[in-house]
């Protein structure tokens, strides 16, 4: 064995033990373990074929990866289709991974979770019953900041208004529409 093949394969053992660290914290996709590897300069010739390797015995699976981020994000954090894309995307997540991973939710989940939001948030605000021109600017402004908040999370204006507005009607919170 000659100096340049002890050194590749140390480079190997380095760049394995470092992906190896990486996915037992959380797991990790192949764009953010290979972005690791180069911080630590590793070269890109025994990055790929460590990333390759890893991907033969299935510790890292970008389509799988994509689906629990999808399902856990929209669970956790209420996120919409939109948003989510851009988060797989940041990933580096192609869309031949991402697009399956985001049609596991409907519209009605979008919806529904969308409601929940606002739902949740109404709860601890105080919203006016009255009808005088000062109610309806707090009432506005209520609808405003619901929407925004809807519209960060990647949910599309009109679902978002439609969402509020229902919510805010729910139980004749809205004595304009009796």
């Amino acid at each position: 064995m000659n100096l340049d093949d002890s050194a590749n394969t140390e480079e190997h053992q380095t760049a394995r033990n470092i992906v190896l660290r990486q996915l037992a914290a959380a797991p990790k996709t192949r764009h953010q373990l290979a972005e690791k590897l180069r911080e630590r300069e590793v070269s890109d010739n025994v990055i790929e074929h460590v990333l390759d390797r890893f991907e033969e015995v299935e510790l890292i699976d970008d389509a799988g990866f994509a689906e629990a981020w999808v399902r856990s994000r929209h669970r956790s954090k209420g996120l919409a289709r939109r948003a989510l894309s851009m988060e797989l995307r940041q990933r580096g997540i192609k869309d031949q991974h991402a697009e399956p991973a985001l049609e596991q939710l409907s519209d009605d989940d979008e919806w529904a979770k969308a409601h929940e939001l606002v739902t949740r948030r109404l709860s601890r605000i105080k919203v006016p019953l009255s009808t005088d021109t000062e109610a309806r600017k707090q009432r506005d402004r209520i609808v405003r900041r619901l929407v925004g908040m809807l519209s960060r999370k990647g949910y599309a204006p009109g679902l978002a208004f439609s969402v509020v507005t229902d919510a805010m009607n729910v139980d004749d919170l809205d004595p304009l529409n009796e």
